[in-house]
């Protein structure tokens, strides 16, 4: 019974991101039913690889569903946003770009160093978030308001106006396609962390401190968790996912540039959260929520496209569409129409008790 009781609370936080993605599907069925078709084509490396619009979508949302993990659990830790990912993705890329420089040459281990490194680099920017929200209790939209205005000037010291170009297989491998594998690289490493989050959740209790400090530091505090670390842990995996993400945008770009690289990804980030099912204000959260809300936005905007909306009018039409999906799921709507379905099942056994009784 347990068991059960717990399914249905999995279901009903994602039943309305799988609602609002049944009706995405629903609707580009009967605009136009190919709009799901898969083909195979040969791309400009000349590999085989999955084309259509169902793939552009799950390939393009990858850097979002990637940084909507991390947002997750600064979110559910500290009850606010972290608005600097974009910035910080920036400096990420930088770096990353910087290292490759430095070796002279393209190869997989200088390639490996690059991220390793722009992965230590990025974590050290999200713990000095971490450090003002956990240390000097800044709300977190403010204290990650620095990073967000500098982040980019940042990456401009470190690389200049310059827009360097990244030409070799490997870095073309990670954006695009493996030899061999016609599915878009980048899906695969949305994969990655996912995973490795889901192990660090099994291994560890940070899924079950992190939930405990959202909900009541005060309660975790008696319980033995100690909430700054508990905080700065998720700014640290959020640094993660950024790096991979910047690389990703990096190598799929096979250039840097630190203007439009993932620009404006943290408002689409915040929402793909908030669609996803997870509280705004900290606490229980699902990563699976998050990764479908991504998809959700990105698939949203490709149908905007495939309908010839201009550009300039895209995020007008997007805007509309998420406040009715997050509306749909506030506390308000949720608490109005779990009294409805309570009442229309005590009705109907009610009805059934008298006809058994007659």
């Amino acid at each position: 019974m347990h068991g059960k009781k717990k399914w249905y609370a999995s279901l009903g936080q994602l039943l309305i991101p799988l609602v609002a993605m049944a009706l995405l599907i629903l609707f580009n069925l009967l605009r136009d039913p190919g709009f799901f078709s898969i083909g195979l084509a040969t791309n400009s490396s000349g590999n085989r690889v999955l084309t259509g619009n169902i793939i552009s979508i799950i390939d393009s949302a990858s850097e979002l569903a990637i940084i909507s993990m991390g947002m997750t659990l600064v979110t559910a830790a500290c009850g606010g946003q972290d608005i600097s990912v974009g910035a910080v993705g920036a400096i990420s890329g930088a770096v990353f770009v910087k290292v490759l420089q430095a070796m002279g040459s393209i190869s997989v281990g200088s390639v490996l160093l690059g991220l390793l490194l722009c992965c230590l680099a990025t974590i050290l920017f999200k713990l000095f978030n971490g450090t003002l929200v956990a240390v000097f209790h800044i709300q977190p939209m403010i204290a990650t308001l620095i990073l967000y205005s500098c982040g980019r000037s940042i990456a401009y010291w470190i690389n200049g106006d310059a827009t360097p170009q990244l030409n070799s297989p490997i870095i073309s491998t990670i954006g695009m396609t493996l030899p061999g594998i016609p599915v878009p690289t980048p899906i695969f490493a949305v994969i990655l962390v996912g995973l490795l989050l889901v192990l660090v959740f099994r291994l560890t209790t940070t899924q079950l401190y992190t939930q405990t400090v959202g909900i009541n530091q005060g309660a975790a505090r008696l319980n033995g968790i100690h909430p700054t670390a508990v905080k700065l842990l998720s700014f640290a995996l959020l640094g993660v996912c950024v790096s991979v993400a910047a690389v990703t945008g990096v190598c799929r770009l096979g250039q840097l540039n630190h203007k439009t690289l993932l620009a404006d990804i943290e408002m689409d980030a915040i929402l793909a959260v908030a669609i996803g099912g997870n509280s705004l204000g900290g606490g229980r959260f699902r990563l699976s929520g998050s990764i479908l809300g991504a998809y959700i936005i990105q698939m949203l905007t490709t149908t905007l496209y495939a309908m010839n909306v201009a550009p300039v009018n895209v995020k007008a039409y997007k805007a509309v569409v998420i406040i009715i999906i997050v509306i749909a799921g506030s506390p308000v709507v949720k608490s109005k129409l779990t009294a409805l379905w309570a009442k229309f099942r005590t009705g109907k056994s009610d009805s059934i008790r008298r006809k058994e009784a007659d």
